[in-house]
């Protein structure tokens, strides 16, 4: 459907540690006349004063923004990944930058076991999905929990972690649909396809032939009203999102389709700004720590929960 800082704290860290190795030198040579018997008690005192720095540079390392208010980007317009409800509830985090406003869905489930595992208070800040990582990398937000994946392009501008869900792409079209048979992409020549701007839904349209890509929705309301009002004829959809949609949508269905789209899998990736590792390890451990039959049922009752 979402580092400077972190360079500049590290290099504060490496000079912290030469002026630590440097006040050991010069502490040696000046006491050296007075206390030429207790070398090596002096050197271990040293030597646990620096450890201690280390410890404490780790510890302050290991946090994200103000180390208190997870600021989490997302569009809180991606049901069931993530949207905007007005009731706050057990499920639900305050939007930050929307007054009276909550943000639900699978994301912010899991931005609250890492905000609970950083010892965080997890606020949303709601945001175009395009802008997300920008608002990242400027410090406007600490973390990206928005049915994300990451791809090369992303890559070079933050840093990812583990999938903690995989989801796929597929077709959905109306049942009235001259293409609602199509079992190939060369069986939906001549159909208006809609997918959402700035995901993978919207750029794989481009391995089907012969069609019209339409200009994208910005949010997928947009796209599956574009279906329901007859402007698109197909819309590329999560398919694991596909059972609410045919619910709320009686008269949608599903292209059973031979014809597959390459590198489509989308695994929803949390991102953070690069250079913090020991923060990105700590992510991680969460995430893996989801068992699968959990993140299956947190899905499921996120699609049940999510606005129609």
């Amino acid at each position: 459907m979402k580092a400077t800082p972190t360079h500049v704290y590290v290099s504060e860290r490496v000079s912290r540690r030469d002026f630590l190795k440097l006040s050991s030198l010069v502490a040696g040579m000046g006491g050296v006349m007075v206390l030429s018997g207790c070398g090596p008690a002096a050197q271990d005192a040293t030597t646990d004063d620096a450890a201690a720095a280390d410890d404490a540079a780790d510890t302050a390392e290991a946090t994200l923004g103000d180390g208190t208010t997870l600021r989490v980007g997302m569009e809180a317009a991606y049901a069931p990944y993530n949207w905007q409800v007005s009731e706050e509830s057990e499920y639900t985090i305050p939007i930050e930058n929307v007054s009276g406003a909550y943000a639900d869905g699978y994301d912010v489930q899991v931005a609250k076991m890492i905000a609970e595992a950083l010892g965080m208070e997890p606020v949303a800040v709601k945001l175009d999905f395009a802008g997300l990582i920008d608002a990242l990398n400027n410090g406007q937000i600490d973390i990206v929990c928005a049915g994300m994946s990451v791809d090369p392009d992303r890559a070079q501008s933050a840093d990812f972690s583990d999938s903690y869900i995989d989801d796929d792409i597929v077709m959905i079209t109306t049942q009235d649909s001259p293409y609602a048979g199509a079992t190939t992409f060369a069986d939906l020549a001549g159909a208006s396809v809609m997918g959402q701007a700035a995901t993978m839904y919207d750029t794989v349209i481009d391995q089907i032939p012969d069609i019209n890509h339409m200009t994208p929705g910005e949010t997928v309301p947009i796209v599956v009203e574009s279906l329901a009002s007859g402007t698109s004829d197909v819309i590329t959809y999560s398919m694991l999102s596909v059972p609410k949609l045919l619910e709320t949508y009686p008269n949608f269905v599903e292209l059973e389709m031979e014809d597959k789209f390459e590198g489509s899998v989308m695994p929803d990736n949390a991102a953070i700004a690069k250079g913090q590792e020991t923060v990105l390890e700590q992510i991680n451990e969460v995430i893996n720590a989801i068992p699968e039959d959990e993140r299956q049922q947190m899905w499921n009752d996120c699609m049940d929960r999510q606005p129609a």
